[in-house]
């Protein structure tokens, strides 16, 4: 359980859930610590769809494109789903891309939508980057808010940092929550965790010594802030690195070669800059240790970098499980 997050055990069981855009599973992780229980998870990568099924056997997951999904392959058999979760594309709204927003043919909100319109979930969570909360996307941002209230939900956009919930990295992300106008009114916004978030360095130390690395302490030390938001990057460009030139500075200044991705932890004697691991990417996108990505490098690091942090999707599951359950500890 993460800092800020009740201790206090339910008064019921987990809640229901559909997932889709569902990725290597950052926010379905994130979900079922916050006492969900997913019923199918929709995502249309092959090696994300394997990284899903061999991590969590027990998890239906369904390799579909949403744009062309029937809705009663998500429905439940007699109860009412009670959450449709949405971790849809972000190149359409992110600051590194062109900003087409509804007219890039990556924008999934319309199929995300109609699957919401068709199922009638008790709640909604989509989340996307930043960008969506600029001034420009604000007709967008309120014709789904229009589109959910005719659906009778009330909804609200807002902007999370993962930083606030454990993450050793910034990570802005734009979040919708929409539920029944009764349930919203219990609904709150998770609050950040107290304290300072940890950092790379303390975050990484003991997986950078695993092969005995003499530099492993000096390099914490020099490590001894947040990281930059860790990115995906495009099938188009995106590769095993760290991000564009000013992410890679930052890292630079931490003693991290940004420039591509180790296969080992470093050696006894390797030099400074040294190089990340994929295993130690998932620990800064806060993915629990021993998770298992399927894929080459290039696919494994681009699942990581566009994964929501766990950490973030537990505190949102909570506070929706709690607006749900009036009788909730």
């Amino acid at each position: 359980m993460n800092p800020g997050i009740s201790t206090v055990g339910p008064t019921i069981g987990p809640l229901s859930c559909v997932e889709v855009c569902a990725g290597a599973g950052g926010q379905a992780i994130g979900l079922e610590r916050g006492g969900f229980a997913h019923h199918r998870l929709v995502e249309l990568d092959d090696d994300a769809c394997a990284t899903l099924s061999v991590n969590r056997p027990e998890w239906t997951v369904l390799r579909a494109d949403i744009r062309r999904m029937e809705p009663d392959e998500l429905a439940l058999a007699q109860d009412r789903l009670d959450l449709f979760a949405a971790g849809v594309p972000c190149p359409p709204f992110s600051l590194a891309g062109r900003q087409l927003g509804p007219g890039d043919d990556r924008d999934l909100f319309p199929s995300a939508i109609r699957l919401v319109a068709a199922l009638r979930p008790r709640a909604v969570l989509l989340e996307n980057v930043k960008g969506l909360l600029q001034a420009k996307f604000s007709g967008y941002r309120e014709a789904i808010l229009r589109r959910l209230a005719e659906l009778g939900y009330q909804a609200e956009w807002t902007l999370l940092r993962a930083c606030d919930f454990g993450v050793p990295q910034l990570r802005p992300r734009a979040v919708l929550v929409a539920l029944e106008p009764s349930a919203f009114q219990r609904f709150r916004w998770p609050a950040p965790a107290t304290g300072a978030p940890p950092t790379v360095g303390e975050t990484l130390r003991d997986s950078m010594g695993v092969q005995g690395w003499r530099l492993a302490d000096i390099w914490a030390r020099q490590a001894g802030r947040i990281a930059p938001t860790l990115c995906g990057g495009s099938r188009k460009h995106g590769g095993p690195d760290l991000g564009p030139s000013r992410a890679r500075a930052a890292w630079a200044e931490m003693g991290v070669n940004g420039s591509s991705v180790a296969m080992a932890p470093p050696g006894p004697d390797d030099p400074l800059p040294v190089r990340l691991t994929a295993g130690q990417l998932a620990l800064l996108q806060g993915f629990p240790p021993g998770w298992t990505f399927a894929g080459g490098k290039t696919s494994i690091c681009r699942q990581i970098g566009n994964a929501f942090p766990p950490p973030v999707a537990e505190a949102l599951g909570d506070r929706i499980r709690r607006a749900l359950s009036p009788g909730l500890i």
